[in-house]
């Protein structure tokens, strides 16, 4: 296991528990005692973390994985849940994008995609998104087009918040928009950690057609601290598994259609 492989776990421990101790993350890392007192100075001088006598705690209690941290996380679910998203985005449509990882393997997917060819002067698809490094890495895809909110950037998701976005989007409309949530419920819908990325995201649902949500088997039936919009808000559900069974009732009840992502299938093996 790399430094960085051990970070990631080392936070998202941080992230479940709070704090952890140095003898903690031996057992669970396997680690050495001196190992595990380095990688938690690493983070702390990161200003990841905050050093205790001991071990370390969480920065407080609404904590967030930086969006570095967070890409190996169920990444085999999240490009298979692009790979569908993907497939409801037809040629010369407009589409808004948030911000997360989930969102970011859903413009790879736009990026690399066959399906959606230019044609002379008009591109195969216009995306609009607030998300600093879905702009960047879709700069070079020349059948996309990129349109980026104003707003200032939060350091943790790149994601560009504040009135700057809505002003971008007042006058935009898209076919569809693809956000990433992290949590989906009933009862308060699709939610985010951060308010600023709510207001941010609800910009971007209120201007489409049709609201899609990507988000992976773990944000179901969970909430988190700032609502995005109700579940009646939201069209379809792109997931990569089977829905809880009280989750499902709610979905049915708003009418969202809920999309399971198949995963591809691994090279070089035989079935049975």
């Amino acid at each position: 296991m790399t430094q960085q492989q051990r970070l990631n776990q080392v936070l998202e421990l941080l992230s479940e528990r709070g704090s952890v101790s140095i003898a903690e993350l031996c057992d669970d890392l396997g680690v050495s005692v001196a190992t595990a007192r380095r990688d938690l100075n690493a983070l702390a001088d990161q200003r990841l973390v905050t050093r205790t006598h001991g071990g370390a705690t969480a920065l407080g209690s609404g904590y967030e994985l930086p969006l570095q941290y967070k890409i190996g996380r169920q990444a085999d679910a999240k490009r298979a849940i692009a790979r569908a998203a993907c497939e409801l985005v037809t040629p010369g449509s407009t589409v808004g994008l948030n911000g997360g990882t989930t969102t970011s393997e859903v413009a790879r997917e736009i990026g690399r995609s066959e399906h959606l060819p230019s044609a002379g002067d008009v591109p195969g698809v216009t995306i609009v998104t607030n998300a600093l490094n879905i702009a960047y890495e879709l700069s070079v895809r020349e059948h996309v087009r990129i349109v980026v909110t104003g707003g200032v950037p939060r350091r943790l998701s790149y994601e560009l918040v504040g009135p700057l976005v809505g002003a971008t989007l007042a006058d935009v409309s898209l076919d569809l928009a693809i956000l990433g949530v992290d949590g989906l419920g009933g009862r308060f819908g699709a939610t985010t950690v951060h308010d600023g990325e709510a207001e941010a995201s609800r910009r971007i649902a209120a201007a489409a057609r049709r609201v899609v949500v990507a988000a992976d088997a773990t944000k179901l039936g969970r909430s988190t601290f700032a609502r995005i919009c109700p579940l009646t808000d939201v069209d379809t559900l792109v997931t990569d598994g089977p829905v809880p069974a009280e989750v499902a009732d709610e979905l049915a009840a708003a009418e969202v259609e809920v999309i399971v992502a198949e995963p591809e299938p691994r090279s070089g093996g035989k079935d049975g």
